[in-house]
C-alpha cells in the first residue's frame, strides 16, 4: 500500500468541513470519497474500498459512534476519529468502539495526512527481506507462542487457541511492539511515541482505550490480563512475568488500564 495514494472515505455532515478536508486531501494524491451520514458511509464500504476511514461522531441519523463499531465488527482498516472537542466524554467512547486515532477540529491538511500517514504505517506489511530464516532481522522469531496466544509477526497474524483474531490496526502494532520485549516495562509516553507516532505530546486515553480492546480479544479475563498488564503510575509490559505489587497481571491485584 502506498501511504502517498491512499484512498480515503470521509464521514462529516458538515459541507464547509467537508470541503476543507476533501480540498487539502486530494492536493496531496490522495482519492476521497465522502458521505454525509453514519448509514451512507457504510454503503460506500463495499463500493469504494478505502484505505482508511476519517469518521466525524456528531452525525445526523446513526452516530459515529455506531458507525465505528459496525465498521469494526468486520474490517480491520483504519479509523481516525474527528472530533471538535478533545476532551469529549464521546472522544473516549469511540476510542473504545475500536478508533485508531483521532483529529481535534479545526485541523490543516498537513495535520491530518501526517496522522494518517502513522496509522496506515501500522497496516503495512513488514519487509519481504526480513523474512528469510527462522528469524526477521531483528533478532525475533517470525511466530511465537505465548501459551494460547500465537502471533505471526511476518504475516502480521495473531491467533488465540488456533482461532484468528481481527485486530486493528493500533492493537496489532502495540502487541508486535510489547511481545517483542517480554517483561519490559513501557511507559504510555514512550507507546505513543512508538506505536502512534506521537512525537511531542500525546493522549494517553489512545493507549489506555487500545489496551482494552487487546485484552477484550486475547485475554480469558480482560479483569486478570495475563499478557497485556499494568505497571500502575507507570505504564504497561507483556507478559506472562510472576505477578507483583505494581502489577495487574494474574492474581489478586485485578485489572484495568
Amino acid at each position: 500500500m502506498r501511504v502517498a495514494m491512499s484512498r480515503v472515505l470521509l464521514i462529516e455532515d458538515d459541507p464547509a468541513v467537508r470541503k476543507g478536508v476533501t480540498l487539502a486531501l486530494r492536493r496531496r494524491g490522495h482519492e476521497i470519497e465522502v458521505a454525509g451520514s453514519g448509514e451512507t458511509g457504510l454503503l460506500a464500504l463495499d463500493r469504494f474500498r478505502p484505505d482508511l476511514v476519517l469518521l466525524d461522531l456528531m452525525l445526523p441519523g446513526m452516530s459515529g459512534l455506531e458507525a465505528c463499531r459496525r465498521i469494526r465488527e468486520t474490517r480491520q482498516l483504519p479509523i481516525i476519529i474527528l472530533s471538535a472537542r478533545g476532551d469529549d466524554v464521546d472522544l473516549v467512547v469511540g476510542l473504545e468502539a475500536g478508533a485508531d486515532d483521532y483529529i481535534v477540529k479545526p485541523a490543516s491538511g498537513e495535520v491530518i495526512e501526517a496522522r494518517m500517514k502513522a496509522v496506515l504505517r501500522r497496516v503495512v506489511p513488514q519487509d519481504p527481506a526480513a523474512g528469510s530464516g527462522p528469524h526477521g532481522r531483528d533478532g525475533l522469531p517470525h511466530v511465537e507462542t505465548h501459551g494460547g496466544l500465537t502471533v505471526d509477526r511476518n504475516a502480521l497474524l495473531v491467533a488465540k487457541d488456533g482461532g484468528e483474531l481481527v485486530l486493528a490496526p493500533s492493537e496489532l502494532k502495540l502487541l508486535l511492539f510489547l511481545s517483542a520485549a517480554p517483561g519490559q516495562v513501557f511507559s504510555r509516553q514512550h507507546l505513543l511515541e512508538q506505536v502512534w507516532e506521537h512525537s511531542f505530546y500525546g493522549d494517553a486515553r489512545l493507549v489506555d482505550a487500545c489496551v482494552m480492546r487487546l485484552r477484550g480479544k486475547i485475554e480469558d479475563d480482560p479483569r486478570k490480563p495475563v499478557y497485556v498488564q499494568t505497571v500502575r503510575g507507570f505504564g504497561y509490559r507483556f507478559g506472562p512475568v510472576p505477578a507483583g505489587p505494581d502489577s495487574d497481571g494474574p492474581g489478586p491485584a485485578g485489572g484495568g488500564a
